[in-house]
């Protein structure tokens, strides 16, 4: 058990660091709960008996005192509705913190260099670790430490008031709680592992399926696979509905058995408070007393049936989370190339995660500062790889790679549903409204923007909504202009424009690139044009290195695709 409890010990481990005095709290206002009702249940029961046998001759009636009792009794009564009312306060404030901050370290996780690609093979993965397996970590607190030490605290009081009758009959209820309390959600968590890994997978199946119906519901109509998709979304909703059942099923049962063990505490309490009263160890309203507590001692364990049939939910997303929840060392700055060179490389390869082949292999050279180099050859051979390589996006397999920081400008435009200021501040969170329209000034999109209502503060929907793809590339042009980098990386940067605004981007970029280095990776012509020198990559291996001027420069220009 303790092997598989193995991934829970990070976790638990970030749930304590920084937060460990609102959680202890949490989880001591869930026992002072718990010990409250039970005391209020234990004296009610013993004020209760004792007042009846207190009224049976006028002697005992005068004498008996009722007003400290029935202090008592209000005060634990009170006491409870606080605790009850901080405990959930504090629980829940404390967990939801914890689960904000799991959520930023995750998604800081995400974003080292490389998961982009990883995330763009499985979009939905980090949804789904961000909302699904990180919401399951709520139960390590909330559904297990918390209710597992207020019924561990319970059951050392009826232990303690059992012992002080006789001591013998403390330590039997002490054990017997732990055995029944602790055993059965343990043999449940045990039967309802699989059933919580299936209903886990099974909902990341559903949501993945009902988003892909309703976004794409036209394109399966026109593609005449509408009803089939149904059918999909339809068996991913009866697979959760199974692993529910059965979950629901093991919950019953934990249930059941925790009511036959306080039936059989309640009976054994019975018996021997009966013994104890017989040879006058205690009297009649310490009986009472007894049963009460031994009514209320199991109540405290009830809580831990969810616990338990959810653990393996939790298991579950601990392993998956572990390993982008763990400390993330700082990177590595890259090492830089000597003086007068921008990037150098020697003898380097790379390759992807599960291929085969590597992307580039034997890749030796050097770009000066201040050059321009533009990067050609067939689609798959290299180039964007390369520029991933400068950026430091992706790690030599073998050789050695020395760069100054640099700036990736990918074909893919990528905008979020924000304002634009927002999606120019991931440039640059710092930089102002003048120095952001400054940077649209040089992109060409200042007028448009300035021409909007709310100008800065529109906001774009999903993917850039809002802005036109030409619009859209000039955005991510400011972006790149809001970057203070002395190497520009450049990937197909007018793919897809017409001549007229690809000419006017590319002379932007040139103004904007003054004293930087750059590189273009590109099959156009027009991008190539004006580069110092032009380096052809085939199969992942550079092949030749032309220089401006020099022979066979303007035939590589002339290989290339015109506007």
């Amino acid at each position: 058990m303790s092997a598989r409890l193995g991934p829970l010990r990070p976790i638990v481990g970030l749930f304590l660091a920084g937060n460990r005095l609102r959680l202890l709290g949490g989880a001591a206002l869930a026992a002072a709960t718990a010990l409250a009702g039970a005391a209020l249940l234990a004296l009610s029961g013993w004020f209760v008996t004792a007042t009846a046998i207190a009224g049976l001759s006028v002697a005992t009636a005068l004498a008996f005192d009722v007003f400290a009792p029935s202090a008592g009794i209000r005060f634990l009564a009170l006491a409870r509705t606080a605790a009850r009312y901080g405990e959930r306060l504090a629980t829940h404030d404390a967990a939801l913190a914890v689960l904000a901050g799991l959520r930023e370290r995750l998604f800081r996780g995400w974003a080292a260099p490389g998961t982009a690609r990883d995330l763009a093979r499985r979009p939905a993965r980090l949804l789904f670790r961000l909302t699904l397996d990180i919401d399951a970590l709520d139960t390590v607190y909330l559904r297990v430490l918390v209710p597992a030490l207020a019924a561990l605290a319970v059951a050392l009081a009826a232990g303690l008031a059992f012992g002080l009758m006789q001591p013998l009959l403390g330590v039997a209820v002490v054990l017997f709680l732990a055995a029944v309390g602790i055993g059965l959600p343990i043999a449940a968590a045990r039967a309802a592992d699989r059933p919580a890994r299936r209903r886990a997978r099974g909902l990341e199946v559903l949501r993945s399926r009902t988003v892909d119906l309703v976004s794409g519901q036209t394109e399966w109509l026109m593609a005449g696979q509408l009803d089939a998709r149904r059918d999909g979304l339809a068996a991913a909703d009866r697979y959760v509905a199974e692993s529910d059942d059965a979950l629901d099923r093991i919950e019953t049962w934990v249930g059941a058995g925790l009511g036959i063990a306080g039936a059989a505490l309640l009976a054994g309490t019975l018996v021997a408070v009966a013994l104890l009263v017989e040879a006058d160890a205690i009297g009649a309203a310490v009986a009472a007393l007894g049963v009460t507590v031994a009514l209320a001692a199991l109540e405290p364990f009830q809580p831990l049936r969810r616990g338990a049939v959810e653990l393996g939910r939790t298991l579950l997303a601990a392993r998956r989370l572990a390993p982008r929840l763990a400390t993330a060392s700082a990177a590595a700055a890259p090492a830089p190339p000597p003086e007068g060179l921008a990037v150098r490389l020697e003898g380097v390869a790379v390759r992807h995660p599960g291929a085969a082949a590597p992307a580039l292999r034997g890749v030796t050279l050097a770009i000066g500062a201040g050059e321009r180099i533009a990067l050609v050859g067939p689609s798959g051979a290299g180039k964007s790889t390369l520029l991933a390589l400068l950026a430091g996006e992706v790690a030599p397999e073998a050789g050695r790679a020395e760069r100054r920081p640099a700036t990736l400008l990918t074909q893919r435009t990528e905008l979020f549903r924000d304002s634009l200021a927002g999606n120019l501040r991931l440039a640059d969170p710092a930089a102002d409204d003048a120095r952001l329209l400054a940077a649209l000034g040089a992109a060409g999109l200042r007028a448009d923007v300035e021409a909007l209502a709310d100008g800065l503060a529109t906001r774009l929907g999903d993917g850039g909504h809002g802005l036109s793809g030409g619009q859209a590339r000039r955005l991510a042009l400011a972006r790149l202009f809001l970057r203070d980098t002395p190497i520009w990386l450049l990937d197909e940067p007018t793919e897809g424009q017409d001549g007229a605004t690809a000419r006017d981007v590319l002379a932007r970029l040139a103004a904007g690139a003054a004293g930087r280095t750059v590189v273009v990776a590109t099959h156009i012509r027009r991008e190539a044009e004006g580069a110092d020198r032009l380096i052809v990559l085939e199969a992942g291996t550079v092949t030749a290195i032309v220089e401006r001027g020099r022979p066979g420069y303007e035939a590589a220009l002339a290989a290339l695709r015109p506007d």
